[in-house]
């Protein structure tokens, strides 16, 4: 067996450029790029190997730790977990700001390769610059932060450990079961000793996805319950876009007249303009679908999650004898809520599904329903989007400005707020995948970094970014970034001068506007930021507009403009998009002084007992 010496660093290092993939008939490497930021725990070990392999695997630096896992996020997202990035920081602070969004790609099942520098295996210069200490368990670092939120963890203490655990990270990271974040964590030491690497573990190797089908069993049942149903109703999670499924799903509801509604993640799964499409579902979710949800008596679950949001915290599913199927590559989704499991990937589960389903239709009533709802969302829409005579616009009448002058290509992006509720019911997507929203961990600073990835992912693509001050105060830094990387994004910002989303939720259970916008904060002075100057600050093209016909030009020129652009604009904090939605779990005081919280318990009390459960 021929081996090669070399550096447990630079070994992993030649691995991962040696993973492929194929996406349309051309092969691709797996890994598109490493994101790093170095220090002393990674700077002279990893560091050196991706110096070395900068032609073979590219080398990207940020500004934040955490961004550059949410660009690599968001990257995986858009190339529907076909294509990858690593991300590494050093040991401390470097590493545990990764955590955050280890999270996030944990949640949304995303795959991203976490590589943080971590303490000296051999101990010898203990305690280390940023070492964490624990009294009682010397094993103990700060990368152990990431174990909950790794689909799979390792430390890497012997150079030789890393051919085991690597082989353990590559098919996590591509099983759409499993998917998820992978941490490796690597012991400064051990990222500089050598070993002598059989020569297979650098060979080339191909990663396609899996494409699981369903046991003939659940398919016999799931068929069974789907011909019996009365007011069936599909919800698209984002597996089906994962699964690249979305025509066949489009095919499918068409088909059989079954309607169908998105959740945040499958937004843009269906074509915008299908009859039966009813748009967003559950507490953000449009009336046609919500209206529809409520009376279903059979839920086809494909891709998603069920989380609160989508189900209304378990109450919108309001049928006592509705039924849910859950179509689902991992089977701790697939039975949610007592479902009937169909454990299938996405595409292949729909085309048996269809086979089994053969001449059989949805009540034509039901589907005659179901189109009519969608045309009355669409004129109840148009009024939350159309132009008003508001001194400070709604973030709905920012969004009508933006769809207005947007192409069907185009991705918006959001994560945090009020918007990604506005955007569930309002936004129009012209294309799969031309809607990225992150509200599976709903993580505030993911918006400019994500579109980083995005842009990374398919620069073909307009990614135009919708933030909230409070957001882009988190994290604005991949400004510069996205400058410097020639990726170019266009970053509307909404000026509601705090949390403004988190204020309506304050004020409707009950509690006195605090802490949230910044008029309600202990202040001596509340601080006049200049958005438009602090972007271009980084870089940026940037100008602050004063109404939403000055917005619609400036997003014209944005369009036009060689590097990123940013646009400010005032908005109103205290309205929101009143129509459909649906109630939302969140627990009110049992006591309290003030009256409003007691007439809040109260309704939540008989909200409560409501829920079917």
């Amino acid at each position: 067996m021929a081996t090669i010496r070399l550096t447990m660093a630079q070994a992993l290092v030649a691995a991962m450029a040696a993973q492929r993939t194929v996406i349309d008939g051309q092969d691709r490497p797996l890994f598109a790029g490493v994101w790093a930021i170095f220090g002393h725990g990674n700077v002279a070990g990893l560091g050196e190997a991706l110096y070395a392999a900068r032609d073979r695997l590219p080398t990207l630096r940020a500004h934040n730790e955490q961004a550059m896992a949410h660009a690599a996020i968001a990257f995986a997202k858009t190339s529907r977990r076909r294509r990858m990035m690593a991300v590494t920081s050093s040991i401390g602070p470097g590493a545990t700001n990764m955590v955050t969004a280890a999270a996030v790609a944990h949640v949304s099942r995303l795959p991203v390769l976490l590589l943080p520098g971590d303490v000296f295996a051999g101990r010898r210069p203990d305690p280390v610059l940023q070492q964490i200490e624990d009294f009682g368990d010397g094993t103990v670092s700060a990368n152990d932060c990431f174990r909950p939120v790794s689909r799979y963890f390792d430390r890497i203490t012997r150079p030789e450990q890393i051919m085991p655990a690597f082989e353990r990270a590559m098919q996590v990271l591509n099983d759409a079961a499993e998917c998820g974040p992978v941490t490796l964590a690597l012991c400064q030491d051990v990222q500089t000793e050598a070993f002598d690497y059989p020569d297979w573990f650098f060979a080339e190797r191909v990663w396609q996805p899996r494409r699981a089908r369903a046991d003939a069993t659940q398919l016999a049942q799931a068929a069974a319950l789907l011909k019996a149903a009365k007011r069936p109703l599909v919800v698209a999670g984002g597996g089906v876009l994962y699964s690249e499924a979305e025509g066949d799903l489009a095919a499918f509801c068409t088909a059989h007249g079954i309607p169908v509604a998105e959740t945040q993640a499958g937004k843009s799964a269906m074509p915008h303009d299908l009859q039966l499409n009813l748009g967003a579902i559950g507490v953000t979710g449009t009336g046609a679908a919500n209206d529809a949800a409520r009376q279903a008596d059979l839920v086809l679950a494909i891709g998603t999650r069920l989380q609160d949001f989508t189900t209304g915290s378990r109450s919108l599913f309001a049928d006592p004898a509705c039924r849910i199927v859950g179509l689902n590559t991992q089977p701790f989704d697939a039975g949610k809520h007592r479902a009937q499991p169909l454990v299938a990937d996405a595409k292949v589960g729909l085309a048996d599904l269809g086979a089994a389903l053969q001449g059989w239709t949805a009540p034509a009533i039901w589907t005659d329903q179901a189109r009519s709802g969608r045309t009355a969302w669409l004129e109840t829409a148009a009024r939350y989007l159309a132009v008003g005579n508001e001194a400070l616009p709604s973030d709905a009448q920012v969004i009508g400005a933006v769809q207005r002058h947007s192409r069907p290509d185009d991705v918006v992006l959001c994560a945090a707020g009020g918007l990604p509720g506005e955007l569930h019911k309002l936004w129009q997507p012209g294309a799969p995948g031309g809607y990225h929203m992150e509200y599976g961990y709903s993580c505030m600073g993911y918006e400019i970094a994500g579109g980083l990835g995005v842009k990374l992912a398919d620069p073909t693509r307009e990614v135009v970014v919708m933030v909230g001050d409070g957001s882009y105060l988190m994290m604005n830094s991949e400004i510069a970034t996205s400058v410097m990387l020639g990726t170019k994004l266009i970053i509307v910002v909404l000026d509601n001068r705090g949390f403004g989303c988190i204020n309506r939720l304050q004020n409707a259970t009950g509690g006195a506007p605090f802490n949230n916008l910044l008029r309600d904060t202990r202040h001596e002075t509340l601080p006049a930021i200049d958005f438009a100057a602090h972007a271009a600050a980084m870089g940026a093209i940037a100008c602050k507009v004063a109404s939403i016909s000055e917005l619609e030009t400036a997003f014209d020129e944005a369009r036009h403009h060689g590097r990123t652009s940013v646009v400010v604009i005032d908005t109103d904090p205290l309205r929101s998009t009143d129509a459909g939605g649906h109630w939302w779990d969140v627990a009110v005081p049992e006591v309290s002084e003030r009256t409003e919280v007691e007439a809040a318990r109260r309704s939540y009390v008989e909200a409560l007992m409501r829920r079917n459960t």
